[in-house]
């Protein structure tokens, strides 16, 4: 194999109640990356569109983890690597998640599959660090295994794949804000009530039984965020009002995708996920702020060859 294209898709960490414990692949929304060896033995990067990223392969994630793969593998070929960003950096959607991801998974393809997908995923998260200074796993692991993804444990890293039901969708509301992720993470409590984390990590058990038996109104009662919310929320325009439609619109749950400022609802049924991303049209409109909407079943799949 002398090239390949692939599509990585954007992800929702967190889900409310899983602070850097849970994530999902969204399934039509992210970005395409061609990967072409070359026998420099060197990684460059030759195309970025989409956005403004840096093209040193030291300040860009898909060239650094592509680096240490290759490096690590002790590779007889370089890459040369293209970039179309479909959504923007700073949207709390796992931008760079999908670019370092999207890296792993392009070279170990390259290099005829010697890694699993648990390498892959800290291989991933070494990109994570080039991007926000902490090897974050939960983005990488939803773009690498795909569906949502339990990061269990750190040391040694233990990543969850949960079931997903059929008819789960999530509509995502992206005001054209950027909120970087140190940002996100420095206003953030470092103590929290033993009642608040109760409460917490309860949900997150409701949460994955209600995945396990595709139980969509026990998945709604369990998406709940009693800690990194309140606080997050502050730095999204109108998140409250935005959460209050929608829930009236008809979604299951409603949350901050990541560190903001996008917001995330989940829904039975894509027709009542297109309804919901009305309602957060319909809340937006007349705020004087540029916002995106999508709709999108939850990625099975996650990362992929296109």
């Amino acid at each position: 194999m002398e090239k390949i294209k692939i599509f990585a898709p954007a992800t929702v960490a967190n889900v409310s109640c899983g602070f850097d414990a849970m994530a999902f692949a969204l399934e039509n929304l992210g970005d395409e990356m061609l990967f072409t060896k070359n026998t420099s033995g060197k990684v460059s990067i030759s195309k970025i569109k989409g956005a403004n990223l840096p093209t040193e392969i030291e300040k860009n994630v898909a060239g650094f983890v592509a680096d240490v793969m290759l490096k690590d593998s002790n590779a007889d070929f370089g890459v040369n690597i293209e970039i179309k960003k479909k959504y923007k950096p700073g949207s709390g959607l796992g931008s760079s998640a999908a670019s370092s991801a999207g890296a792993a998974y392009a070279i170990n393809e390259l290099l005829g599959r010697p890694y699993t997908k648990l390498q892959l995923t800290k291989f991933s998260m070494l990109g994570e660090e080039v991007a926000c200074g902490s090897q974050i796993a939960d983005n990488v692991a939803g773009v690498i295994y795909g569906g949502f993804v339990l990061i269990r444990n750190y040391d040694p890293l233990d990543i969850i794949s949960i079931p997903t039901p059929d008819d789960l969708y999530v509509s995502v509301l992206h005001p054209q804000i950027e909120l970087r992720t140190e940002e996100g993470r420095a206003i953030l409590p470092k103590e929290i009530p033993l009642s608040l984390a109760v409460s917490q990590w309860s949900n997150v058990g409701g949460l994955i039984s209600g995945l396990h038996t595709s139980d969509y109104q026990l998945i709604g009662r369990a998406v709940e965020d009693h800690i990194i919310e309140p606080v997050r929320k502050k730095m999204i325009p109108h998140f409250d009002t935005v959460k209050k439609n929608a829930l009236a619109a008809g979604a299951l749950a409603v949350g901050i995708s990541g560190s903001g400022p996008s917001i995330f609802a989940l829904s039975k049924g894509e027709l009542q996920a297109r309804s919901v991303a009305e309602s957060f049209k319909n809340t937006y409109n007349n705020k004087e702020i540029n916002y995106t909407t999508y709709v999108s079943r939850i990625g099975i799949t996650g990362v992929r060859k296109i």
